[in-house]
């Protein structure tokens, strides 16, 4: 159940990042917005594609990977804010929503390793 609420979450998630990338680059903001795009979308293409891994190990691995592309994005959406490419609340928005896949992320590898031994 856990797990499908991180997909379906990471999904929206990643709807949120293109959505903010299409207005960035409607202002001429490139590099940023590439950076956010990669790191942004990759964090649910990684939790999905953990569902088929090949074992314990390489499934937290695609978590871990996961949770490092979760943390990459809060640093571009803070570096996004700082340039007043994004507003206070659009910043807010996404960052909570970051902070709380990163959140769920930790608690899922914490409970994979934890069920391993």
């Amino acid at each position: 159940m856990a797990e499908s609420k991180l997909r379906y979450l990471a999904m929206e998630f990643s709807v949120d990042v293109i959505e903010l990338v299409k207005q960035l680059k409607s202002v001429k903001e490139t590099i940023i917005s590439n950076q956010i795009g990669r790191s942004g979308t990759s964090i649910g293409a990684n939790i999905y594609e953990a569902q088929y891994a090949q074992g314990k190990k390489d499934f937290i691995s695609k978590l871990e990977i996961a949770l490092k592309e979760a943390s990459e994005t809060g640093y571009w959406l803070e570096l996004l804010y700082r340039t007043n490419y994004i507003d206070a609340q659009t910043f807010k928005t996404l960052s909570s929503k970051c902070t709380s896949l990163r959140a769920m992320l930790v608690a899922s590898c914490k409970t994979t390793k934890e069920n391993a031994q």
